[in-house]
């Protein structure tokens, strides 16, 4: 069984500057078999070019690849993306590093059916170990719908937060909010950043 404290990985980033992220110290461990954890992120920093559908900034790519490290030895064996570019692009590493092929829901029309399809495939997957790349306006939400506890929608600034959930069978889900990867700018104060649960 998947164990949470497989995130106490300190990420250095001494080629950018960046400070290591905290580790994570999560508060509840899978209990059973039949439990499914999520840990859902919002993509990595865009490209200013292409703004209709960006890649990644460098510094995105920097943060995609301190997702693959800090999730390393989590177990995550499936992923779900979205169809612009950037959710795929801050999954690739992981998805590269433990051959899985990321489930892609269709991003575009309604906001709250878009969510409730992402809910709908982590629900296809009992028992698994799943991460989830969506949006600014969408990853809250999704954790909402999956934990009872809805964080809203993210800062524009916001791109560290690492939510995870922990949904046993038959048992209330449990949610930690917590950090990875280069630090977020600081808030310019028109926007309250998600706090750590």
């Amino acid at each position: 069984m998947i164990h949470l404290k497989a995130l106490l990985v300190t990420i250095v980033f001494a080629a950018t500057g960046c400070a290591p992220a905290p580790p994570v110290e999560p508060p509840f461990i899978p209990s059973d078999r039949g439990e499914t954890t999520v840990y859902i992120v919002r993509h990595a920093e865009k490209a200013a070019e292409n703004p209709s559908d960006p890649e990644l900034s460098e510094i995105g790519y920097v943060r995609a690849d301190s997702l693959s490290s800090a999730l390393r030895d989590a177990g995550v064996n499936a992923i779900i993306v979205t169809s612009l570019k950037r959710t795929a692009l801050t999954a690739r590493p992981l998805a590269r590093r433990r051959g899985i092929t990321p489930q892609v829901v269709p991003a575009g029309g309604p906001t709250a059916a878009h969510i409730d399809s992402v809910v709908a495939a982590v629900h296809r997957n009992p028992g698994a170990t799943i991460l989830v790349v969506g949006h600014s306006n969408t990853i809250g939400h999704i954790a909402g719908k999956l934990s009872g506890r809805s964080l809203g929608d993210l800062c524009d600034s916001e791109y560290s937060n690492l939510i995870i959930i922990s949904m046993p069978r038959a048992k209330q889900a449990k949610m930690l909010v917590e950090r990875y990867g280069p630090q977020d700018p600081p808030s310019d104060g028109s926007c309250v950043p998600m706090r750590k649960l």
